[in-house]
């Protein structure tokens, strides 16, 4: 067990083959979705803020079904390790009908009543107007959006990152030239505006799922579906599924219902603010894309690690992940305030909206590096076993702390934007000490293959033996 040493030469390996083309893809599939609120900028502040609220809709919708797509990877990875074929198949049957069931719930609300779900996050009639037909197109590409992120993390945990990183290339072409189409109106075709930039995000997401699809069903060597399988959920399969996954489940639940509540006070701001808050939205896409990639590898290393029964190397794959990710954050945001400016301009904002992006920005250079190594840590938690400490303390900390806080600020004494937006990270710092003490402790590692198991108590002891100097 001692001898599972991971140096950091071995780490950055693993960094290079598995994480960053990971999470370049991921950057690559957010960045589609970001593609349309950068497009519309021509179109003037008031339909960036209607694309961005949009897109708050859609993060909602997002945080709902990704407890399942994330409880599905912790299945993946683990079930990888031991090369258990079936129980991948199982998991990945049983995450595709649930994530399904909340797209469709989602997207026929965003297609039948687009002004209700709008009303809901601003009272700006003439944001909501331009963006009823936006949201209502994008309705429409809800399910083929978690078909791609299962299949993505399906093909992930098996080390197959070539595919998902190929389909995202083509769905964000796809997307540019289709907006550049549409939005404009090259070519002969209407001004279409928001609801043009819509149509290229539905377009791209059924030209993502096809790409996917074709690789995942032609390669048989690595992992072949079943149907059988995939919908064989018996011999305590599913109460073991839902007990790991439901804590993750309602985590990603409760942090939506929080963020929703929060963006509903940034949607009763100024339209400055609110289209300021539509490009940082964009920016900050941008950093958590590439670091969400950097997660998602970190959880099959981490996954694989503790499924296959190398405990202690999951172990230190954490500690050193969680050092990394949030320096390369910092570094982002320093360079994305350094270029705030140039960067700030593609959105076509007024005077003050630009003057609040620069300082959202400036905040967020301390704020999401907090962020970040949070987000890391309870991402590992997951892949390791453990979804309840991570859920509890996440949620507890948003809705006693930062939601209070936030709304106290915007909806009750009506302060200036900017100390609303920082009081939106005020739970970070008080998450950080406790998730670092629990990292170290290695409690979050709870194998669910039986190969895991087994290697559980040797570890434990190993562990304990390291922090007395044995």
């Amino acid at each position: 067990m001692r001898s599972e040493k991971i140096s950091w030469g071995n780490f950055f390996r693993v960094v290079f083959t598995i994480a960053l083309p990971i999470a370049f893809q991921n950057f690559l599939s957010t960045t589609a979705s970001m593609v349309d609120t950068i497009m519309i900028g021509s179109q003037g502040e008031l339909s960036v803020a209607a694309v961005g609220i949009c897109s708050q809709i859609t993060s909602l919708f997002f945080s709902t079904y990704f407890g399942f797509a994330s409880g599905g990877l912790l299945f993946f990875s683990q079930y990888w390790g031991a090369r258990n074929e079936k129980g991948i198949n199982r998991s990945f049957g049983l995450a595709l009908i649930c994530m399904l069931a909340v797209s469709l719930l989602f997207g026929g609300t965003a297609v039948a009543k687009p002004e209700f779900i709008l009303g809901i996050y601003t009272d700006k009639e003439n944001i909501i107007a331009i963006g009823s037909p936006y949201i209502r197109i994008v309705g429409f590409a809800y399910p083929l959006q978690v078909l791609a992120m299962i299949i993505s993390f399906l093909m992930r945990s098996t080390e197959r990152v070539k595919p998902p990183l190929f389909s995202s290339i083509l769905a964000l072409i796809t997307n540019f030239i289709l907006n550049w189409i549409l939005i404009y109106g090259r070519f002969g075709m209407p001004q279409m505006g928001a609801a043009g930039a819509a149509v290229g995000t539905l377009v791209s997401g059924v030209v993502n799922v096809l790409v996917l699809l074709v690789f995942l069903l032609r390669d048989k060597d690595t992992l072949v579906l079943r149907i059988r399988d995939m919908f064989s959920w018996g011999d305590g399969f599913l109460k073991e599924y839902m007990g790991k996954c439901l804590p993750i489940i309602f985590n990603e639940l409760f942090y939506g219902v929080g963020q929703m509540l929060i963006n509903i006070v940034i949607g009763h701001q100024s339209e400055s603010a609110i289209a300021a808050m539509a490009a940082f939205r964009v920016l900050e896409g941008f950093v958590f894309a590439f670091f969400g990639g950097l997660a998602d590898a970190s959880s099959v290393v981490v996954g694989k690690e503790v499924g296959s029964g190398h405990l202690m190397s999951g172990y230190q794959y954490v500690k050193k992940f969680a050092l990394l990710c949030p320096a390369i954050t910092f570094c982002i945001c320093l360079t994305g305030l350094l270029l705030n400016r140039p960067m700030l301009s593609l959105f076509g904002l007024g005077a003050d909206a630009t003057f609040y992006g620069k300082y959202m920005i400036l905040i967020y250079l301390a704020a999401g590096t907090i962020r970040t190594c949070n987000y890391i840590m309870n991402s590992c938690y997951r892949a390791g076993g453990e979804a309840v400490f991570g859920t509890l303390l996440e949620i507890i900390c948003l809705f006693t702390v930062s939601v209070p806080a936030t709304w106290a600020a915007g909806m009750i004494f009506h302060l200036p934007f900017l100390a609303v937006f920082a009081f939106i990270y005020t739970d970070e710092l008080i998450r950080l000490v406790f998730e670092l003490w629990y990292t170290r402790s290695g409690k979050w590692i709870k194998p669910v293959t039986e190969t895991g198991k087994a290697a559980l108590p040797q570890f434990r002891t190993a562990l304990l033996e390291k922090r007395k100097g044995i």
